[in-house]
């Protein structure tokens, strides 16, 4: 049996096993989720959106569905994936299942707390509905696939005229209890208006079994809110992660989604932006540095719907060894979205005599009354500032750090939260191997 055939069979266990909140409409979306899923299949290279990343080497491993074995971890086993310098909620999965040991949620002021609890209370049931499934790809087969089976999850409701005071962090560990397991993490976000929160998401395989991902999050700003997402892709080298971000915008709102990759074997970042009103900013920023086999794919649509509207991307990438990279960035203005303000940039630099990056910035411009740009460079880095720096005395191994630490400081930059900003630029050093006395 196939991974597949298995997904469709397990996909009539998942409804057995009740308590799944079939008297909502998340059961009916689930149930054409799955068949939607049965149509499509899984995506391969003869899909232009999958044309440079295979799937047959990840597919190929016999998941797991549902762990078998209850797990727990020790706080001091994972104390340092979670940004423990400064205070914030956290929600926390342990193979799938939440922790309520290593989380702090709440419902004082806003709603902090987990999926499947809120499918089971009247009081979020009204939200759950009018908001879960609405903005995903129904042409994504791997989006179907995880509403299918969606149950677990962070859920975040913000309020409107909310300022959430501590960062919220959303970490999910797999402790190998399963040689081999799949898993499909749902969130949802709803920060309403005039509110501002800041979200930090890690995935971290604690051993070297087999773990595949595919996470679906979906971001609701409205007018006037301030969303600032991290993403922290640093796991090992047996994992694999496909992450489907879907965003959409009210008047005003700004949503900024950054994406920090260093490790982990395929991973494969889809970020879908949809403006629903005029004056919206959206930030899309990315750092990538991997070596090895290790191969990135990220994909961006941003739509521009209204007039006056932002759009800034900004991607870097550094590739050693036999990486590979991936970029199809895609800037739709509609017809109606005058006064456009849209760039978008992918820098790739090369060290490794086999790394590649396969680039492919799309503009997609319907309206005469905008400024849209878009450009991408890849090239090595520059042997005369090397020289340079080697000539002032500055060792060739950090000389190379040094240009590399600068070819990614304008994204590192932008981070918000300081005990987070200490830990990118670390979390830097550490890929490029060197140890350097100052932080960015």
């Amino acid at each position: 049996m196939d991974l597949k055939d298995k997904l469709l069979a397990s996909f009539m266990a998942f409804e057995n096993k009740g308590n799944i909140d079939l008297d909502s409409k998340v059961h009916g979306i689930r149930i054409k989720a799955i068949e939607n899923f049965e149509k499509l299949g899984f995506p391969s290279k003869k899909n232009e959106d999958w044309k440079y990343t295979s799937l047959n080497s990840t597919l190929k491993h016999d998941y797991s569905v549902f762990p078998e074995i209850d797990s727990s971890i020790e706080l001091n086993d994972v104390k340092k994936y979670f940004l423990h310098e400064i205070e914030s909620y956290k929600i926390v999965f342990v193979d799938g299942v939440y922790s309520s040991f290593l989380s702090d949620t709440t419902h004082e002021g806003a709603d902090i707390c987990i999926l499947s609890a809120a499918l089971k209370k009247p009081k979020y049931k009204m939200i759950i509905d009018h908001y879960f499934d609405k903005i995903t790809s129904k042409s994504d087969s791997l989006s179907s696939l995880n509403t299918a089976f969606s149950k677990e999850g962070a859920f975040i409701n913000i309020p409107k005229n909310t300022v959430v005071e501590k960062p919220i962090q959303i970490l999910y560990f797999s402790t190998g209890s399963e040689k081999e397991i799949l898993l499909q993490p749902r969130n949802l976000v709803i920060v309403g208006e005039n509110s501002h929160v800041q979200i930090y998401e890690r995935h971290q395989n604690l051993n070297s079994n087999v773990i595949l991902t595919n996470c679906v999050l979906e971001i609701f700003a409205h007018k006037r809110a301030i969303v600032n997402y991290y993403k922290v892709q640093n796991d090992k080298e047996t994992a694999s992660i496909i992450d489907h971000t879907y965003v959409q915008q009210k008047q005003n709102s700004i949503v900024s989604v950054n994406t920090f990759t260093f490790g982990g074997k395929l991973t494969r970042n889809n970020i879908e932006v949809y403006h629903d009103g005029e004056h919206v900013t959206t930030n899309l920023n990315g750092i990538t540095i991997i070596g090895g086999k290790q191969h990135v794919d990220n994909h961006t649509l941003i739509n521009h719907k209204f007039e006056n509207c932002e759009s800034h991307e900004l991607y870097k990438g550094i590739f050693d060894d036999a990486a590979t990279g991936v970029f199809n960035g895609i800037v739709v203005v509609d017809q109606k979205a005058q006064k456009t303000n849209a760039f978008q940039q992918n820098d790739n630099i090369l060290i490794g005599d086999k790394a590649s990056i396969n680039a492919k910035p799309q503009l997609e411009i319907f309206a005469d009354d905008v400024k849209c740009s878009h450009g991408c460079t890849i090239g090595q880095l520059d042997e005369k500032a090397l020289f340079y720096l080697q000539s002032r005395g500055i060792p060739k191994k950090e000389a190379k750090a040094l240009m590399l630490f600068a070819f990614g400081n304008d994204v590192v930059e932008k981070i918000k939260i300081p005990a987070l900003k200490s830990r990118i630029t670390k979390l830097i050093a550490e890929k490029l191997d060197v140890e350097l006395g100052f932080e960015m």
